[in-house]
């Protein structure tokens, strides 16, 4: 059984009877569906949910967030009590997220929440 005889299927059930039209129509708006699928922003997306699904990860960017402003690596590494190794890793893959950037002052590194994050966290904040 092909996936349209199942689709001609569905909408008959829900339509009472399916026409070639309706058919063909179904068809056309789930391939415009389909295009909110295209591969770099589900890559963009599932990359930035996978560095929040990181206990360290989520408290570094949510300290940022809170913060409102730039806080310089040996200003977070105490606060998530991890490694200075480990604190250095979890940034990098956030900022691979772009869900944190930084920027060299001197010799400190300083890093801030993106936009992005700042809007992951209020999506999550107000989901409670």
């Amino acid at each position: 059984m092909s996936e349209t005889d199942r689709l001609q299927r569905y909408l008959a059930d829900e339509l009472g009877e399916c026409h070639d039209e309706d058919l063909q129509r179904r068809l056309a708006e789930l391939d415009d569906l389909e295009s909110a699928l295209d591969e770099e922003t589900v890559s963009s997306d599932v990359g930035a949910l996978s560095a929040l699904g990181n206990a360290t990860r989520y408290r570094i960017v949510r300290l940022l967030v809170e913060a409102g402003e730039e806080l310089c690596v040996c200003e977070i590494t105490p606060l998530v009590d991890v490694s200075d190794s480990g604190v250095s890793h979890a940034l990098s893959r956030l900022d691979d997220a772009e869900l944190v950037s930084k920027r060299k002052d001197g010799r400190w590194r300083k890093y801030r929440a993106t936009s992005r994050a700042v809007a992951l966290l209020t999506v999550l904040d107000g989901s409670r």
